[in-house]
């Protein structure tokens, strides 16, 4: 793809929106058995999922969002994980246009373009929901955990994925990004009507099966020789840099969280 084509406005449209089309149609052409692992990533191993699954113990036909859903992969990693538990079907919400086309293309499940700020559902509507990543992201925390809270029936389940600043300043910032640090979210939790049951450092989880990553990676580099001199994808390149570094020495990590709305 041509250089000359303009760039998306901001890094999180490159990463999360442009990019997201382009791994769509690299499923398409290397087989839709890459499809979950591809579209997984950066929104847990499955390692995270088995352990968020457990806690959020879906069964029978309750329903479940999938806030900042991504390209769906892991809505589409739990259906098939929970084959014969949970009979229901995965809501999902995602604010970069292309990614929900994608995620409705790629797996079927009914997907909304909307922000986790103004989830456009009833209040007391969803039984369990998950957020992966996304809180690091969101122009504001709590907002979106009001707006969860609001969704979520009383006593309902949400597990969230989220990548936390340590105590130590970090070096540089990814653009878009905004980590929170563990006793800044609690306090956020708390006041928007959570209580926190379990929570683990996800480096301490397995690591994902044979193959998983082999297949991600393969559509990693597909994209990359069809569009690494495209302006979206060196603005997602320098991203992912960024956050390889900061999580290399650990001044960011990733923390899996188990809540009740209370």
């Amino acid at each position: 793809m041509s250089t000359e084509e303009p760039a998306p406005d901001t890094a999180m449209e490159a990463e999360f929106d442009t990019v997201a089309a382009w791994t769509e149609q690299a499923i398409a052409d290397l087989g839709h058995d890459h499809a979950v692992p591809a579209a997984c990533r950066g929104s847990g191993s499955p390692g995270d999922l088995a352990w968020l699954a457990r806690g959020l113990d879906l069964r029978g036909d309750a329903r479940f969002l999938d806030a900042g859903a991504g390209l769906g992969g892991p809505a589409a990693w739990l259906v098939d994980h929970l084959e014969g538990r949970w009979t229901g079907r995965p809501l999902l919400t995602e604010p970069m246009v292309h990614a929900a086309r994608s995620a409705r293309r790629l797996f079927g499940f009914p997907t909304v373009a909307a922000v986790s700020e103004a989830l456009p559902l009833p209040s007391g509507s969803v039984d369990v929901a998950w957020s992966l990543g996304v809180l690091c992201v969101t122009p504001s925390r709590p907002r979106m955990l009001g707006e969860l809270r609001r969704v979520l029936v009383a006593g309902g389940r949400l597990g969230l994925l989220v990548l936390e600043q340590g105590d130590r300043p970090l070096p540089e910032q990814p653009e878009g990004n905004d980590f929170p640090t563990h006793d800044a979210l609690a306090v956020q939790l708390a006041d928007a009507g959570f209580r926190v049951d379990d929570e683990v450092d996800a480096a301490r989880l397995p690591g994902s099966p044979a193959g998983w990553d082999e297949r991600a990676d393969r559509v990693a580099e597909h994209v990359r020789r069809h569009h690494g001199d495209h302006p979206a994808h060196r603005q997602a390149d320098e991203q992912g840099r960024i956050m390889g570094r900061l999580m290399g020495e650990r001044l960011v990590t990733t923390q899996l969280m188990l809540a009740t709305a209370v």
